[in-house]
């Protein structure tokens, strides 16, 4: 916390050269299925915490940026490889990171599940938000 009782949370990528802070509230916590983002992270779910413009910050070396589609922007460690954010113009006022980069991941609770449609048939969830 910040000394005025602010939340701030920080995360890091593998290798540690790439930083965030974020700071305040949340848009949202929630797990996507997308094909998408099982391809960019490899795994069969990613979950994001979605953050409003001016209050999130890098405080390490700057990420890539990747252009995965028009319209979308994702970030990643030059150094180690490891995805950082997604950005895309339909979510003009907030930047998506990765719920699992921070530095305490438990301090976040995902609240839903996005394209559930997608989801892998072998991935059996137990009690968990619900879809959206």
């Amino acid at each position: 916390m910040s000394s005025d009782d602010t939340q701030v949370l920080t995360g890091r990528c593998l290798c540690g050269a790439c930083r965030f802070e974020l700071t305040g509230p949340h848009n949202f916590v929630g797990h996507c299925h997308c094909e998408s983002c099982r391809r960019a992270t490899a795994s069969p779910m990613t979950t994001w915490i979605g953050q409003e413009n001016g209050s999130w910050r890098f405080t390490g070396i700057e990420p890539t940026r990747f252009f995965s589609s028009p319209g979308n922007e994702r970030g990643f460690c030059p150094k180690c490889g490891s995805p950082m954010f997604f950005r895309a113009d339909r979510f003009p006022n907030e930047v998506h990171f990765y719920a699992a980069l921070l530095d305490d991941p438990e301090a976040v609770t995902p609240a839903a599940q996005y394209h559930f449609d997608e989801v892998l048939s072998w991935m059996h969830l137990a009690d968990g938000p619900p879809p959206k």
